[in-house]
């Protein structure tokens, strides 16, 4: 296939396009890198400027090039063709990653090549699925160092755990541990679930933000908390952070008041064990965070969805990229069955009658619920017709299904009610005891008998 070059070159240098003057020693660089990443072309005979300078095309410096890309591990099949003496080798996106040569390792990063550095590589590593971050034992880490007695005895009492073989085996048969040099380390799991990482630098990361801003932006912070604790004290925290902050809703009925979170609590907590269970650990430089905002919530963890999840098949398949932190939430049924995770934060919030959370798939993997942005517009209360119901989310209307309540106990004490009682017991004109008593006459929540000076309510039964 013949390629128009002016074109290639008018559009330059790209992540999938690298121009080199001739095969120099970095040609095997940019063939890992490329292979490493969604593949591409390395033109040789073109400099960095755009220039078509041509370079030797014989079939002596086609075996030097060849034998150059041969020494990548693992080895990779290329195209080596020329035009108009200039070499284009094309890099198929590698099926065994990671590609090494004997430089190190190289992606692809917009037009550029780059060494990765370690942590580089773990992180590489783990998104390609090659090593799981959870399971690494760290003998940095002994247990008896900052062991956590009461995330230990918190989590085996939830899992339904004897501890009669003790602490050391069974941390060594949940996998959270292994003997190093006659020691018992923790592996960064059991770190993350039964060590103390408050004040500890080496796992701030795998701790959560909770952030609660003003408006729809990031320019004012009302309220913020950071979670350092174990991962479980996390996850609940977390939780217990958005109930603090997003508004309740009442549902009474008779004398039985139900409290209702304005986005489905189901919903938020699986999403935050999500953040946990798929986020990539390696990452060191961000942390899962929980925001608020007056019309969503986002809930965002670093690393993007697994490789070979595709926004085709996103909630349809399950790959696990933490397995032990999974399993270990399994265990203590955080998690009901694996892979179900998106699929119950639908149902959640459809049964709840709100908005489905919206994804984001790539870098950082984003989970967001719209919430309903209500003006305040004094605090009528609406009751529902026939289930008794009294729905509402602004403080005055709060206030206002406190004194319905007032009042249907005070009628199941005494049988009835006056609007003169009423004004008595909430300490309101009469004008507004009975303009409250006429709503829930309305709402079929008290019957009305008689009139004028003899006018009393009772609970309809």
């Amino acid at each position: 296939m013949i390629e128009d070059l002016s074109v290639i070159i008018s559009m330059g240098e790209s992540y999938t396009v690298e121009f080199k003057k001739k095969p120099d020693k970095t040609l095997v660089e940019e063939v890992c890198a490329f292979a490493n990443s969604s593949g591409g072309k390395v033109y040789i005979g073109i400099d960095n400027d755009g220039k078509v300078c041509g370079t030797d095309v014989g079939n002596t410096a086609r075996s030097r090039i060849q034998d150059s890309i041969n020494s990548l591990e693992p080895h990779i099949n290329v195209d080596i063709a020329f035009q108009d003496n200039i070499f284009i080798i094309t890099v198929p996106e590698g099926n065994n990653k990671p590609y090494s040569c004997s430089h190190g390792f190289f992606i692809r990063i917009g037009p550029n090549t780059q060494k990765l550095d370690r942590d580089s590589i773990m992180d590489f590593f783990q998104s390609e699925g090659h090593f799981k971050y959870d399971e690494v034992v760290r003998d940095d880490l002994p247990v008896d160092g900052k062991f956590n007695e009461e995330a230990y005895k918190s989590y085996i009492r939830a899992a339904k755990i004897s501890d009669i073989l003790g602490r050391d085996a069974t941390l060594i048969n949940l996998k959270c541990a292994a003997m190093v040099n006659s020691e018992l380390c923790f592996n960064n799991a059991g770190a993350m679930f039964f060590r103390k990482n408050d004040e500890d630098m080496e796992f701030r990361h795998a701790g959560i933000v909770c952030v609660l801003f003003k408006g729809t932006g990031r320019a004012t912070i009302l309220d913020a908390k950071e979670l350092n604790g174990d991962a479980v004290s996390n996850i609940d925290n977390a939780v217990i952070f958005l109930k603090k902050h997003l508004r309740i809703s009442y549902v009474i009925k008779t004398l039985q008041r139900e409290e209702i979170l304005e986005l489905p609590e189901d919903a938020l907590r699986e999403a935050i064990i999500n953040a946990v269970c798929h986020r990539l650990w390696s990452e060191k430089g961000a942390r899962i965070m929980v925001e608020i905002f007056d019309d969503r919530v986002d809930i965002v963890s670093p690393g993007g969805v697994c490789k070979g999840i595709t926004p085709e098949n996103f909630g349809t398949i399950s790959i696990t990229r933490n397995p032990l932190i999974t399993g270990l939430l399994h265990r203590i049924h955080y998690i009901e069955q694996m892979g179900t995770g998106i699929k119950r934060m639908r149902e959640a919030t459809e049964k709840a009658n709100v908005a489905e959370p919206v994804f984001e798939l790539e870098n950082f993997f984003k989970t967001t619920f719209k919430r309903t942005q209500i003006e305040n517009s004094g605090g009528v209360l609406s009751l529902a017709t026939g289930d008794k119901q009294a729905i509402t989310s602004d403080k005055q209307a709060i206030k206002t299904s406190e004194r319905i309540l007032v009042i249907s106990s005070y009628i199941e004490k005494h049988g009835k009610i006056t609007a003169s009682v009423v004004a008595e017991l909430l300490k309101l004109s009469n004008s507004r005891a009975r303009a409250i008593l006429n709503e829930m006459v309305k709402s079929d929540t008290i019957e009305k008998i008689g009139d004028k000076k003899s006018t009393h309510y009772i609970l309809r039964r």
